[in-house]
């Protein structure tokens, strides 16, 4: 059985600011449980490979079992220390890519080229591109064979402008997920801030905010059966 690629961010800061960030827990975990539950492998790989910072305030909203995976010893060695870089990444061997958020992924996601290699690679195969929360920000200039960014004329979802404003994260975030989905002709999808929510068009699986991997798994277990 073909495997689920995992993609999480290397930035531990907001920029220059002396704040931390990173990956955020649940938008890992949750997602994992589910895929491995219905029988799926996974593998986790970041721009530069090897450690992912863990946002410090996704710890305070972790559910006791997303703090079981945290402390196990295969998860964080696979998942936390040693991820895959891009070249170590052979994309015929996935069925579906997710982009995991925090918001440290809003550096090194946007115009990372090698993972959208990997992304129209599994996504021009009939694979699956998937994101949560901030992940989206992996989509919004990936472009396809035509030259047109692939979320264009498609529903979409990811982090708001309203989450982000209530999250008080505004003015640390160089872009805003949701006004250059809508700038690159995405049809941006959203629910009440804060609530469970995952689109889905075509081959792309997308969830809107940290309580939506559950729902981006659902969709693509679904998919993948």
């Amino acid at each position: 059985m073909k495997k689920i690629l995992v993609v999480e961010t290397n930035i531990g800061t907001y920029g220059d600011r002396k704040e931390a960030t990173g990956l955020w827990l649940g938008e890992n975990t949750e997602f994992v449980r589910e895929v491995t539950a219905a029988g799926y492998s996974v593998d986790y790989a970041s721009p530069k490979g090897g450690y992912v910072p863990i946002d410090p305030r996704s710890i305070q909203y972790a559910s006791k079992e997303d703090l079981q995976m945290y402390n196990d010893a295969n998860f964080r060695e696979k998942a936390l220390s040693h991820t895959l870089k891009p070249t170590d990444v052979n994309s015929s061997d996935y069925q579906a890519i997710y982009f995991t958020g925090g918001h440290g992924v809003m550096w090194d996601f946007p115009h990372n080229n090698e993972f959208h290699q990997i992304s129209l690679d599994i996504y021009n195969n009939g694979g699956f591109i998937t994101s949560v929360c901030h992940g989206i920000s992996a989509l919004l200039y990936l472009k396809d064979r035509k030259g047109d960014y692939i979320i264009q004329n498609k529903k979409i979802t990811g982090f708001t402008n309203t989450e982000e404003i209530l999250s008080g994260k505004r003015n640390r975030v160089p872009i805003l997920n949701e006004k250059v989905a809508r700038s690159h002709g995405s049809i941006f999808q959203k629910k009440r801030a804060f609530s469970p929510y995952a689109v889905q068009d075509g081959n792309l699986i997308t969830g809107q905010n940290p309580y939506s991997p559950k729902e981006v798994a659902t969709l693509l277990i679904k998919n993948l059966k």
